[in-house]
């Protein structure tokens, strides 16, 4: 993860920038048995500019959200920025703040996250300190409340996720050379708190134990070896319960695994995700692309690759 930031660079070593650009990526969390821990970066974005003024906050959106979003203090990204700018210690200006949406709301590929991880990063920049991605999970942590998706935004590849003492940790792990996911979006949506709410307090031991196990394989079937993607992201702690709220995902994981390819849902849903292995040509040429099925009426799909680095950040300097 990020290295320790330089202590010695206080306020008034800052150096202030003219304008800041943030892109981050969607996420995929759980990857079936690896609930609220696992989590993988992907090749499609959201792009943030931020451009410090004197005072006040003018928010412009683009693309997905548009016309729902709020464009005041109460945004997101507005407010993880203000957070950040708080715990670095740093003044917090007025700006103008431009999102280019491209993550779909509500549909289980991490666009609160995204908002968050991307808000926290400008933060930095604004503040004149370096990226500090350790840090930006622990304080994405805090806002967002589980640390799955946001490690993934932040650090990129395959992120295994975890809290300490309330603290977001995260490690991360390259993923196999070729793994891709297609991600298979319909129209609704659906809230994470919704999800949440239809899920068991407690589960048979046999069912943990399953997951468990599944669980350890795929950080090995992720890193290494993917021809065993479809066994390891068997789930038995969250995905059937949360039929009732998506039952249309469930019947397309169910058609899918059944084909023989590893599906499941995208973190909270509905978004239903396809693991599996890229042989490095072009999306319309690759096997892997091909062979998966075009998607249901009224769902969009997404073929897309495994981003390596997370939330990248580029600032101008004043002066």
């Amino acid at each position: 993860m990020g290295a320790e930031p330089d202590r010695k660079q206080d306020a008034g070593h800052r150096r202030p920038c003219d304008q800041v650009r943030v892109r981050v990526p969607a996420t995929s969390a759980n990857l079936g048995p690896g609930f609220d821990a696992f989590g993988l970066a992907l090749t499609l974005y959201d792009d943030l500019i931020v451009t410090p003024c004197g005072s006040g906050v003018t928010v412009q959106v683009t693309g997905c959200g548009e016309g729902e979003v709020p464009l005041d203090e109460t945004h997101l990204v507005v407010r993880s920025i203000q957070a950040g700018l708080e715990a670095l210690g740093a003044p917090v200006p007025g700006f103008t703040l431009r999102c280019e949406n491209r993550i779909p709301h509500g549909r289980g590929l991490g666009s609160s996250s995204a908002a968050i991880v991307g808000g926290l990063a400008a933060a930095f920049a604004l503040a004149g300190e370096p990226l500090d991605r350790e840090r930006l999970v622990v304080l994405a942590n805090e806002i967002e409340g589980h640390p799955d998706n946001v490690a993934a935004a932040a650090l990129g590849g395959f992120t295994i996720a975890w809290t300490e003492g309330g603290t977001g940790r995260a490690v991360r792990l390259d993923p196999a050379d070729g793994l891709a996911a297609i991600a298979y979006v319909p129209d609704n949506r659906v809230l994470t708190k919704q999800a949440r709410g239809l899920l068991p307090g407690v589960v048979s031991h046999i069912d943990a134990a399953a997951n468990a196990g599944k669980a350890a394989l795929l950080v090995a079937a992720v890193t290494g070896r993917p021809e065993l993607l479809l066994t390891a992201t068997e789930d038995r702690l969250h995905q059937e319960y949360r039929e009732p709220a998506m039952p249309e995902s469930l019947a397309l994981v169910h058609k899918l695994r059944g084909s023989g390819l590893a599906a499941i849902v995208s973190g909270a849903g509905p978004t239903v995700a396809v693991l599996g292995g890229h042989d490095g040509k072009s999306a319309g040429q690759s096997q892997f692309f091909r062979n998966t099925p075009e998607p249901p009426d009224g769902w969009a799909k997404y073929e897309l690759e495994i981003d390596p680095v997370g939330v990248q950040v580029w600032s101008m300097e004043a002066g």
